[in-house]
């Protein structure tokens, strides 16, 4: 598989949650965002895997937004704000309740140790995508001369300093959210040395 073969959605939608993501994210960050889509959609097709490409998109725009100020929650854990963010926006995006649910689920599953892929299938893709994409999980997914095209055209800016920042500020605050939860599991380690920062 080559990027210029993986069909990016090109909906409305689509085009909003990436104003969104532009507007607010960091350019590490946002850089992260549309990886996490293409890791996501290409192993997705790769393994046959019947998905929502509109809903896995808007998901991987929103997943770690509430990583920004902006967004940023003093009660609850990044995933759930990001979730949050999520379901305003698919309102204002005219979806229904159910397909903002859904939009929901797929953002919080990100920071789940595995989800399933017959139950949610965009949620399985974006939390293997996002994995490999910080802590260096998954990276058999892809052959390396993939990796590092997605690379040149995303590069990675330095998102694991910038990322592990914003997991131990998360933990300091919210000693009960997901990001303490992976600080206390070692993540530290493993977004250091993620092999990807070795390609680009």
């Amino acid at each position: 598989m080559t990027l210029d073969a993986l069909k990016i959605p090109d909906t409305p939608v689509c085009a909003a949650a990436l104003e969104v993501a532009v507007a607010y994210c960091s350019p590490a960050l946002l850089n992260h965002s549309v990886r996490a889509y293409v890791w996501a959609a290409a192993y997705g097709e790769a393994q046959g895997i019947a998905f929502d490409p509109e809903l896995l998109y808007v998901g991987s725009m929103f997943h770690d937004i509430a990583l920004m100020p902006e967004f940023d929650s003093h009660t609850v854990g990044f995933d759930d704000a990001s979730g949050h963010v999520a379901w305003v926006f698919g309102a204002g995006a005219g979806w229904p309740v159910t397909r903002r649910q859904r939009l929901v689920e797929v953002v919080i599953s990100h920071m789940l140790d595995s989800v399933d892929v017959t139950a949610d299938p965009e949620g399985h893709l974006l939390e293997r995508s996002t994995s490999m994409d910080i802590s260096g999980r998954h990276m058999d997914d892809f052959s390396d001369p993939f990796k590092a095209e997605v690379l040149g055209r995303y590069p990675r800016l330095g998102i694991a300093q910038e990322f592990l920042g914003c997991f131990r500020d998360q933990a300091a605050r919210k000693p009960d959210s997901s990001p303490a939860a992976s600080l206390r599991d070692n993540i530290a380690e493993r977004i250091l040395t993620n092999e990807l920062d070795r390609i680009g």
